[in-house]
């Protein structure tokens, strides 16, 4: 069972996804801010990540690069999940290191679309 660490500071949203995600078969990690989710990025070593980029703590932009900056973490794919869809976010996520992008509201089917891309035994 493919294992995801939803990292989300947005308690219905992470509700939400987990609940949404754990039917379809995956296995949830969570994480509530950016240092947490780092922390359990090494301690669950998840199969892919979503990571929310306006994260307390430390944002989903420095997260995803200290992720990607671990050796033992960096081919964890990142999808970074936003609401600000403005030019150049896409880009900014991508510079950071997350392999994909998607924005809020999530729409479930585009998002395992993409996961899928990541995870193709699923």
């Amino acid at each position: 069972m493919p294992k995801i660490l939803i990292v989300e500071d947005n308690e219905m949203n992470r509700d939400m996804l987990s609940r949404r995600l754990e039917r379809r078969g995956f296995a949830i990690a969570m994480a509530v801010d950016g240092q947490q989710g780092v922390d359990m990025a090494r301690s669950e070593m998840p199969d892919l990540i979503l990571m929310d980029m306006s994260l307390p703590v430390m944002d989903g932009w420095t997260a995803t690069q200290t992720i990607k900056a671990d050796a033992d973490l960096a081919k964890i794919p990142v999808i970074a999940l936003t609401a600000h869809a403005m030019a150049g976010d896409r880009e900014k996520a991508m510079a950071a290191g997350c392999d994909d992008y998607d924005t809020k509201p999530i729409e479930l089917p585009r998002l395992l679309e993409k996961i899928g891309k990541f995870l193709p035994d699923v």
